[in-house]
């Protein structure tokens, strides 16, 4: 019984195979791979090696796949093992007929009449048509033994392929079924679709040719054309130099995605043996599983330019959903006149060497695409950028794994975006506040601490003044703990307690830092037992005193946001079906009367 050559790929690529059998028998770790006594022969020393798609016992021979493995333990046939899969990988399985065995006898066809096309190619570059396509392979800087490992060749004039070819029984048909021919409205053969190209040819896993790239040396368009998706071959399923990288990441190679043929054949002559490349597509998600399939954390090694930096943050936002604690991805931003090729040829493989030992893990090249060409954002803007940071955490289905990278983004959103300076808090000098001006007193450490002190006392206040909190320059243990804090207020669901905040505390081990900051604080304010109303009226009096200390560290900040907010209310006061009274709205009305103090020389004490 024949199935579709394309539904057992992808029943295998859903089978993870160190899965399948670990749930039979116990393996131990054998550098990336994994190692078992051989299940069917008797021995004492583990000789069955298991592989990322085929195990192999080198005591009894044994060797194959997911579905072979079923068969062989289970004493299962074929079509039966491949059904227990697919159940298991929640595919359906396509029915068995005629038609379906016409399809697969069909692929085998195809792959054999690419295997002649190809050596059709690979002879036309070294007669004297494909001149010009053997000298610009030779200008790049490839070998003849880079040029034969990589099978390239020429694709002639596009007129005589047909005829060459039809001594073996290929039809025009058969070529355009192949991907080697276009077709018109009516689907017949309309000429070949390479033509004064030189040729990749494109392979799957397992080394057999399934379509072929071409690359123009005039001003034609496009630059780079792949086959078009046949019974064969699929773009988004698979990889260019997919079989010799798979085969350097079982050696313990790093594996390196780049963007085109050339950077993967220019990677692989420098000694760089693991590289592949998208087919003209943006990588995506089943691409990155096959990555996942021969390496943990494979490099994404991309131009530094702009196009460069949308591939990447694409890229960042395919792999989020897929990411666990074991499935891991490092970017390798080169510099923007730079790609690998001209990176090798410039440096040579030392320079392509130290640009891959400075890859960067997801969570930092995903921040820096966000954030990093912001400068000095407003209130709003550096909301969104939290947010959309938070929002893309999300998307990680790992709770444990979602939490670490929401942390980590938001460290590095608050360490960037802290004001320093003359915009921010200052934590020296000791002259008295006057009007017009403001300078930190001597104190303004405890007068820092005393600000997280009442956000850890009363951190139902945190919302309100959140991003005033956030702008400020702390000492390192403060920083520590506000970043926690902030943690914290985006996972909760609203119900800022002290009891719920500590417990938080606990368990990032922070609590003992909080109560020591709380006792030297010297905060006096004492919480009472109160009906709802005098418990309103607290929190206010709670968030005037934490903005009277903030404004006396930070007063030109301060003195700023509070005139921009009275622009903003007078603005709205008098903008059409306002609707309003007229009056400032209450919090503000408490700020200004907050400034007014600070202009007259009022110091805020802890004790008050």
């Amino acid at each position: 019984m024949a199935f579709d050559t394309a539904f057992l790929d992808e029943l295998r690529n859903r089978t993870p195979l160190a899965s399948l059998i670990g749930r039979r028998h116990k393996m131990v770790r054998s550098g990336r791979n994994w190692k078992i006594c051989c299940p069917f022969h008797g021995e004492k020393t583990p000789s069955f090696y298991v592989y990322d798609d085929h195990f192999h016992c080198f005591g009894c021979g044994a060797h194959g796949d997911a579905i072979t493995f079923v068969m062989q333990s289970e004493g299962r046939s074929f079509p039966e093992a491949v059904e227990q899969l697919a159940a298991e990988a929640g595919l359906e399985v396509p029915k068995q007929d005629f038609q379906q065995q016409q399809r697969a006898q069909e692929a085998k066809s195809l792959s054999d009449i690419l295997d002649l096309v190809q050596a059709s190619y690979r002879r036309r570059l070294y007669q004297p048509e494909g001149r010009h396509g053997l000298e610009y392979l030779r200008k790049r800087g490839l070998s003849n033994a880079t040029i034969e490992r990589f099978g390239l060749g020429w694709s002639g004039d596009g007129r005589s392929l047909v005829e060459e070819l039809r001594p073996h029984g290929v039809t025009a048909e058969l070529l355009v079924k192949a991907g080697v021919m276009r077709s018109d409205e009516q689907g017949r053969p309309n000429g070949e679709l390479f033509f004064n190209r030189v040729m990749f040819p494109i392979k799957d896993r397992r080394g057999r040719l399934i379509s072929f790239g071409g690359r123009t040396l005039g001003d034609g368009q496009p630059k780079y054309l792949n086959g078009p998706e046949t019974a064969l071959f699929s773009k988004r399923r698979t990889l260019y130099n997919i079989d010799y990288a798979r085969e350097a990441a079982h050696r313990g190679e790093e594996l390196i995605v780049v963007e085109g043929y050339m950077d993967v054949i220019a990677l692989d002559q420098a000694g760089f043996r693991g590289g592949v490349a998208p087919l003209g597509t943006a990588l995506g998600d089943e691409q990155l599983m096959l990555l996942w399939r021969m390496a943990a954390a494979p490099i994404i090694c991309l131009d530094g330019d702009a196009a460069g930096a949308r591939a990447a943050l694409r890229s960042c936002e395919v792999a989020l959903p897929l990411l666990t604690p074991e499935r891991r991805l490092r970017f390798c931003r080169l510099d923007a006149k730079d790609d690998p090729d001209s990176l090798i040829q410039r440096g040579g493989p030392g320079a392509m060497q130290q640009a891959l030992d400075g890859a960067t893990p997801l969570v930092e090249e995903l921040f820096n695409l966000l954030v990093g060409g912001v400068n000095a954002p407003g209130p709003d803007e550096r909301a969104a950028l939290r947010e959309r940071l938070v929002s893309l955490s999300q998307l990680i289905p790992d709770r444990t794994l979602a939490s670490e990278y929401r942390t980590s983004l938001l460290d590095m959103f608050f360490a960037q975006f802290r004001r320093r300076g003359g915009k921010g808090a200052s934590t020296g000098g000791d002259k008295t506040p006057h009007k017009g001006t403001q300078h930190v007193a001597s104190g303004g450490d405890e007068r820092l601490r005393l600000l997280t002190a009442m956000l850890l006392k009363y951190p139902e206040i945190l919302p309100e003044v959140e991003q005033a909190y956030g702008g400020l320059e702390l000492p390192q243990g403060l920083d520590v703990l506000r970043a926690c804090l902030f943690d914290w207020i985006s996972h909760d669901d609203g119900h800022l307690t002290q009891e719920r905040c500590f417990k938080w505390l606990e368990q990032h081990g922070l609590k003992e830092a909080a109560t020591e900051t709380l006792a030297a604080s010297g905060l006096l304010v004492r919480r009472k037992r109160a009906g709802t109303g005098d418990e309103d009226a607290l929190r206010e009096e709670i968030i005037e005193k934490w903005w009277h200390f903030y404004g006396f560290l930070n007063f030109k900040g301060f003195e700023k946001a509070v005139a921009r907010d009275i622009e903003a209310a007078i603005r709205s006061a008098y903008a059409e079906n306002s609707g309003g009274d007229g009056t400032f709205p209450p919090k503000l009305l408490a700020r200004m009367r907050i400034l007014d103090a600070l202009r007259r020389g009022e110091v805020p004490e802890a004790h008050e």
